[in-house]
């Protein structure tokens, strides 16, 4: 600690040091699942910053949001360069602008905690723990979101998963961060450190008992799912012409499937319109029908809009065949990947922002659940699966959660792995089972309780096979989801920001 204190002071050197802290917390993340860093994080970071003024707190949590995103959410570059065919030079420039804008988050969020809240009574404890996820929420929502690299994500496996179905992710993220706070007060032997330690230190020791509540029970019998990796190479993916032999890929998969009661196909498995594909689709359906199956796939959509200059409007899609029912709509678009912010400045400038199927609408927040053998389910599309509240509100109407994906844009980065935990803690939140299905993995079965059942190899064609036990019953997450919490942060906040009347 008495090193960390000298370089709190410095320039550069504490500079380095915040951005070398930052990097080191998305391997407390999968793949690498080192959950303590977590703590140790986020307890450099405050010991770097805690004797600057707000200004220089800015800059140097700017270094640590660097480090962060630079390691943790850099296999942006694979779908920048690869798939979006920009130079070298290029993709690595949007990607470390990507990083570097993402990194404002922490860096506005500590200049207030300074300037406001860091020289109150219980500002360090309280009000860095409360600024951390208060960052993370807004830095999820705010221009569409980036829910990702949340603290509570390293608990998937670890000792307080037991909070998730009742706190969140947010939730559960605050104790490692208010524990940071507590190890730093006590390493400093200020007054209120062993009351912060006690306090983090009994949130761990409740967790365990915590996760022994059964929030949910069986409801019904389980489910057989076969979920159809196709693995279809994303530059061939949307080429005219492939459009035959990418159904016939998965309709042979499909074929000894049919019976199974549940069979999915990733999202935008059927690379066109579902408006134009009747015909092609329509002897799939057949089949699923008289088997029993429903058939559950990804692939877009539209609905007629004279207002758009196109004449419809476009949509990321989930439809049911076969034995079930309904269209799902997706409601989170991914910026450039779904849609093109500034699209008349920037269409044309580079392939990036010309890439297939960049200009879908995001559908209703009001959508009714799919249904299959008269079990509802809760959909989401790639992306969707980290934004919460959203699944959580799904999943309050529904048995089972789906989510369907196209990791391809992202290769063999830490990306899709990242991706899958983000899936697992939705499960662990909610306590419904969870069904993931992708064009390269990782395709996976998930309990109620966040464990993978059957998983599937990247970038492989396969089927991955077993079953999921639909649930009922809602966990206090479910019911009330992130908001509660985010008022009493933040209410917490204001009563600490507020002016001290002196005699």
């Amino acid at each position: 600690m008495s090193r960390l204190r000298a370089l709190a002071g410095a320039g550069l050197p504490g500079h380095l040091a915040a951005l070398a802290a930052g990097a080191l917390l998305p391997f407390a993340f999968a793949p690498y699942d080192v959950w303590p860093l977590a703590i140790v994080a986020p307890l450099v970071l405050l010991a770097l910053l805690a004797d600057l003024g707000p200004g220089a707190v800015a800059r140097r949590a700017w270094c640590f949001g660097v480090g962060m995103f630079g390691s943790g959410a850099s296999w942006v570059y694979v779908s920048i360069h690869v798939y979006g065919a920009a130079p070298v030079p290029l993709a690595a420039a949007l990607t470390t602008i990507f990083c570097m804008g993402l990194a404002l988050f922490p860096a506005l969020t500590f200049w207030a905690w300074a300037r406001w809240l860091r020289d109150r009574a219980g500002g360090i404890a309280i009000g860095f723990a409360a600024a951390w996820i208060l960052g993370e929420w807004w830095r999820g929502w705010l221009l569409t979101g980036f829910p990702w690299l949340y603290l509570g994500y390293s608990q998937a496996d670890g000792p307080l998963a037991g909070w998730l179905p009742i706190g969140g992710a947010l939730g559960t993220g605050l104790i490692p961060a208010l524990s940071a706070a507590a190890l730093y007060l006590t390493l400093r032997r200020r007054r209120r450190g062993p009351l912060a330690l006690g306090v983090a230190a009994a949130l761990w020791l409740v967790a365990p008992l915590l996760e022994r509540i059964e929030w949910t029970a069986p409801d019904g019998e389980p489910l057989s799912v076969a979920l159809v990796q196709g693995n279809i190479e994303q530059n061939l993916k949307w080429v005219p012409g492939q459009l035959e032999e990418i159904l016939a890929t998965y309709t042979a998969l499909s074929e000894p499937l049919w019976g199974t009661p549940l069979v999915v196909w990733p999202e935008s498995a059927v690379p066109a319109y579902l408006d134009l594909v009747v015909e092609q689709l329509a002897p799939i359906a057949a089949r699923a029908r008289e088997a029993g199956s429903a058939l559950l796939l990804g692939i877009p959509s539209r609905d007629a809009n004279p207002e758009r200059r196109r004449g419809f409007d476009a949509y990321n899609s989930v439809a049911v065949l076969g034995e079930g029912s309904g269209l799902y709509h997706k409601r989170r678009l991914v910026p450039f990947g779904e849609y093109v912010p500034l699209e008349a400045w920037l269409r044309g400038l580079i392939a990036f922002f010309d890439l297939p199927m960049s200009s879908f609408t995001g559908g209703p927040e009001e959508q009714a659940p799919l249904s299959a053998h008269a079990v509802t389910i809760a959909p989401s599309v790639c992306y969707e699966i980290a934004y919460a509240d959203q699944v959580a509100a799904g999943a309050r109407a529904a048995a089972l959660l789906l989510t369907v994906s196209n990791d391809t844009w992202f290769g063999a980065s830490i990306g899709p792995l990242q991706h899958l935990q983000i899936a697992r803690v939705r499960a662990l939140e909610t306590r419904r089972p969870l069904i993931r299905a992708t064009n390269d993995g990782v395709s996976a079965l998930i309990d109620a309780r966040g464990r993978i059942t059957a998983r599937g190899a990247q970038f492989t064609r396969e089927v991955v096979r077993g079953h999921v036990q639909p649930t009922r019953g809602l966990t206090p997450f479910v019911r009330f989801g992130s908001m509660p919490l985010v008022d009493l942060l933040a209410f917490a906040c204001l009563v600490l920001a507020r002016p001290v009347r002196r005699r």
